[in-house]
């Protein structure tokens, strides 16, 4: 592993071995532990092996881990504010027992590098979501992964990089930190201003990242992340053929399109900082930092996460240190009366202020309505509308929860007779008993095997989602960790209508026509939900439906009402 030394950014990290050596550690790693990286995980080890994260040279040891937690800065006193760490399971960390090193493998199981493991341990992950994100609260798409989805162990230490993650996707626009600085020098680009997006660009977009260009005096790198961004995000393939089609409205010569694969935290303004030392790392002078910059919305009480320029100003204190000059901005509005978009503290009284948030866009989208022209460009609309159809034409998941004998299979039933009637859409049913005859009847029913179910239930139903079909989901499903991990699977193409059967114990052991709860009752059921096992009540379902007095045909009656107010079917002529 060597450094790189260019005229942009200072040192970087190459965390690839030398060639000559690839195949004889690739040999090596076949007698190695072998841990499969999530997504996140890939996304973090090609920012490590690119250098995009120097100085770091591998997954954080506990010292660094903690030192960044508390403080921001690696326990040698660098600047960093976020921590990038390896998570495994118990089951693998005991396995591994006194190994040394460890594989790191792609899901197609090819050897992307070796860690020296160095450090293990079992955080305090209540404390680091506190510490880094400033809440526990699950409504933070950072904290929900933290605390809900991450393993408990963590294992650090330098890597040895084999190869880079394959991408078969832009691969034009892919650019390593080294091969963006090498870029700027051919073009004699010396100041190099820096815009982080996760989302489509219009007008708007186009006119802050301009002005920020020439008031920093740079040329401009339009520089999305295209790894893992916010739930409910549109998917980067269409937001990158977006981008393509805005490039086209900037000045000649002056901007160019880069993309990041990048696992975003949504961190408010300690990603605003990381984002800073990453671009930073890519070669740029400066940086564009707008209004909650990184923010993920706001929490459970409706209050948002962080304050709108609170990421500008931790940047600003940090800006002499960090070596790259922040661009702070305001939101940018169009004002009638000038026909032109201005940042919010130019506008005047009396000027007619004109303005389309995310949310007001997407309904547009959804419902076919018009878009203006001031907004953005007809064919950047032309793309959102082609990839994001209106909802009556996009596929859903309607995914019941509830006891044993609460109805969930019956109301099923019955919506799936209801939907095919209409024919709307492919529909197809994944009842819960009929799934673990299909799919998953090798698993048990502990909690890791009941998550692992529903899992693959969520996995069928995204894919019949995004394909614009109807699937219909009925597993009794008790834990909320694992039904969220559906709900994200499935809006990632489409919309997800969870409804929770609410119909209580007794009247569903009253029901109980196989005997289970009694058999339950009297311990010859082991881990049986509602009985030995707990059953976690949805917190906001789309809708909840209490079946002890209320016949089938009725309940499907609702739910076809609810999914005409959502817009996914329209109303009978």
């Amino acid at each position: 592993m060597s450094q790189l030394i260019a005229p942009h950014g200072g040192h970087l990290v190459d965390g690839l071995v030398p060639a000559a050596e690839v195949e004889s550690l690739k040999h090596a790693a076949g007698s190695l532990p072998s841990w499969d990286l999530t997504a996140r995980q890939l996304c973090d080890l090609e920012m490590l092996l690119t250098g995009a994260f120097s100085p770091l040279r591998g997954f954080m040891v506990r010292a660094d881990y903690e030192s960044v937690r508390d403080q921001m800065r690696l326990s040698d006193g660098s600047l960093w504010p976020m921590p990038i760490t390896l998570d495994v399971d118990q089951k693998f960390a005991d396995a591994i027992g006194d190994a040394r090193q460890i594989a790191l493998r792609d899901p197609e199981g090819v050897v992307l590098a070796i860690l020296d493991v160095e450090d293990r341990w079992q955080p305090d992950r209540a404390l680091e979501a506190e510490k880094v994100f400033g809440t526990i609260d699950r409504k933070h798409p950072g904290v929900s992964h933290l605390l809900e989805r991450s393993h408990p162990v963590y294992i650090g230490g330098r890597l040895h990089g084999l190869e880079l993650p394959r991408h078969y996707d832009f691969s034009h626009l892919r650019s390593t930190p080294a091969e963006l600085r090498a870029l700027f020098a051919k073009l004699g680009w010396s100041r190099i201003v820096a815009f982080q997006t996760r989302n489509p660009m219009h007008r708007a977009h186009l006119e802050l990242t301009f002005r920020a260009a020439q008031i920093a005096e740079a040329n401009l790198l339009i520089h999305p992340v295209v790894g893992l961004t916010k739930p409910g995000d549109i998917d980067h393939y269409t937001r990158v053929r977006c981008y393509e089609k805005l490039l086209r409205h900037y000045p000649d010569q002056t901007t160019t399109l880069a993309l990041l694969h990048l696992a975003m935290r949504m961190g408010g303004p300690r990603e605003a900082l990381w984002h800073a030392i990453i671009r930073k790392n890519h070669g740029c002078t400066h940086f564009i930092v707008g209004r909650d910059h990184a923010g993920p919305g706001v929490d459970s009480s409706g209050k948002p996460f962080y304050g709108p320029y609170d990421a500008q100003a931790l940047v600003a204190e940090h800006q002499a240190e960090l070596g790259i000059t922040m661009v702070p901005f305001q939101e940018m509005v169009y004002v009638q009366e000038r026909a032109q978009y201005m940042p919010t503290d130019e506008v005047k009284d009396g000027d007619t202020v004109l303005n389309i948030s995310g949310t007001e866009l997407r309904r547009r989208l959804q419902e076919g309505l018009d878009i203006p022209d001031w907004f953005t460009y007809p064919e950047v609309i032309e793309e959102l509308r082609r990839t994001h159809p209106a909802r009556h034409k996009q596929g859903f998941t309607v995914f019941f929860t509830g006891l044993s004998g609460s109805g969930k299979s019956t109301i099923a039933n019955a919506l799936l007779v209801r939907l095919l009637e209409l024919g709307t859409r492919p529909v197809t049913l994944l009842d819960g008993d009929i799934v673990r005859k299909n799919l998953s009847s090798e698993l048990g029913f502990s909690k890791e095997h009941r998550d692992l179910n529903v899992q693959r239930i969520g996995f069928v139903a995204a894919e019949i989602t995004k394909n614009g079909g109807i699937a219909i989901c009925a597993p009794i499903a008790p834990y909320k960790g694992s039904r969220e991990i559906v709900r994200e699977n499935v809006s990632a193409g489409g919309v997800f209508v969870e409804i929770h059967v609410s119909t209580p114990l007794e009247t569903c052991e009253g029901r109980d026509r196989k005997g289970l709860y009694a058999l339950a009752r009297a311990g010859k059921i082991k881990e049986f939900t509602g009985i030995s096992d707990p059953y976690e009540v949805p917190e906001n379902p789309e809708m909840r439906i209490d079946t002890t007095s209320l016949p089938p045909d009725q309940a499907v009656q609702q739910i076809v009402l609810k999914l005409e107010a959502l817009g996914l079917i329209r109303p009978a002529q």
